[in-house]
């Protein structure tokens, strides 16, 4: 029985090999805009929340709606997208995804009063299945170490847009007025649909994709202690750098005479950060997902104990505190690749699933550790305390990191490298 079951799972990794090879993977340039654009429309309006309003006459709480609901639908977009995507395939979902977000964003450059404009702001978060398509897309068309370098370089976009995004919001509200940010957001929808509907193709085989519910798909995963491992791995990363983001210019704006000028610029050494760990990830992860993983969380947690070091001995030097912070851009860099690749090996046939699964968990896991340290940050300058909150996110996303490396420690005797032995026998 088990030499039967061996053949067949042998017959259908052949078989998807097969699809994933005959297949052209896409350009670079596509899933760097994917990701970019899944991730944009979270804060590029940020700076125009006062005008908008004051156009709609409307409460400063309840445009703030805009931003709580948005988080929400761009979870629930994650969960349903991945697992849609592994039902109907890749490039439709991706193709339905951006479309919805162009009429949505022309409807939120056009809406008329408040009520209007809160609604197609949700349907704006139709984009986040970008996401999870593209890493998915990167899975089934490169091999390990390739798809390990192509999902650092996309995730680039996905570490950059957010930091660039308001300043260019910012930038639109101030010249054109804020409806030319949705106008924006439009006209870039309109080009990355035009690019993958040339571009992308589609990567899922008929024959590897589920057959039973959506709940028990989600049920074969969440029983996964593979599954929970990389993804509680990368929510924790997440956190650490939400905690840094959130807490960053309460600490050191006094070191800085109140420059946001500078304050941006010292901050972006930490997606530099995260370029420079995306490229080291290729040539690590082609060895070991779980190693990867552990030496991303030992680097970052080394960095943030120097830092918080510096701080205890009383150093105030911009760089000190700066410098160590890079860590956690370098750490989340490593870990972006190799823990999106882990979620979605832990089956192949519903890689989509769990990478939209992972995703919404990760920024739900983060927000909510980055809320929790937020009650410990209430005083400026308190550095000490901000190192102390990035020195325990980052300490669970080591041991995160260490009970995957001991799951893959149980891979089954013959197994592919990084398939545990649940996998293999279909659990």
């Amino acid at each position: 029985m088990t030499g039967n079951n061996s053949v067949q799972t042998s017959g259908s990794r052949l078989t998807e090999k097969t699809v994933t090879t005959s297949t052209a993977a896409p350009r670079r340039t596509i899933l760097l805009l994917l990701t970019a654009l899944s991730v944009l429309p979270v804060n590029i309006y940020l700076p125009a929340l006062p005008n908008i309003a004051a156009t709609f006459r409307a409460d400063f709480a309840l445009v703030n709606l805009s931003i709580a609901g948005y988080a929400i639908i761009n979870a629930v977009t994650e969960i349903v997208a991945g697992a849609m995507s592994d039902r109907y395939g890749r490039r439709p979902v991706a193709l339905i995804a951006v479309s919805i977000f162009i009429v949505a964003s022309i409807g939120c450059a056009l809406a008329p009063n408040i009520g209007i404009f809160l609604l197609f702001r949700v349907m704006q978060a139709s984009i986040a299945a970008g996401f999870c398509v593209a890493l998915v897309v990167i899975k089934e068309t490169a091999g390990e170490g390739q798809a390990a370098n192509r999902i650092g370089y996309a995730a680039m976009g996905w570490a950059i847009a957010p930091m660039l995004g308001p300043s260019f919001g910012g930038v639109l509200d101030e010249a054109f007025g804020w409806r030319a940010i949705f106008a924006a957001h439009a006209l870039l929808g309109a080009a990355i649909l035009a690019i993958s509907m040339r571009e992308l193709k589609e990567t899922a085989g008929p024959a590897s994709r589920p057959r039973g519910n959506y709940l028990a798909s989600y049920r074969h995963l969440l029983s996964s202690p593979r599954f929970w491992a990389y993804t509680l791995c990368m929510a924790c990363s997440t956190g650490t750098l939400y905690i840094f983001l959130g807490g960053a210019s309460l600490a050191v704006g006094t070191l800085l005479g109140g420059s946001s000028a500078k304050l941006g610029l010292f901050m972006g050494m930490v997606p530099a950060g995260f370029i420079l760990g995306s490229y080291l990830a290729a040539r690590l992860t082609e060895k070991s997902l779980s190693l990867t993983l552990v030496i991303a969380r030992l680097s970052t947690c080394m960095g943030l104990l120097l830092g918080l070091s510096l701080s205890i001995s009383g150093v105030t030097h911009i760089l000190a505190f700066f410098g160590p912070c890079m860590f956690i851009g370098i750490g989340n860099g490593l870990t972006f690749p190799a823990a999106n690749l882990g979620v979605m090996s832990v089956r192949s046939n519903l890689a989509g699933t769990a990478a939209g699964l992972a995703a919404a968990m990760s920024i739900a896991g983060g927000a909510l550790i980055a809320s929790i340290a937020g009650l410990f940050l209430r005083e400026a300058g308190a550095i000490p305390t901000l190192f102390a909150m990035l020195l325990t996110s980052a300490s669970l996303a080591l041991l995160a990191a260490l009970s995957a490396a001991f799951i893959d420690g149980r891979t089954a005797p013959g197994a592919p490298h990084g398939e545990p032995a649940e996998t293999r026998r279909g659990g």
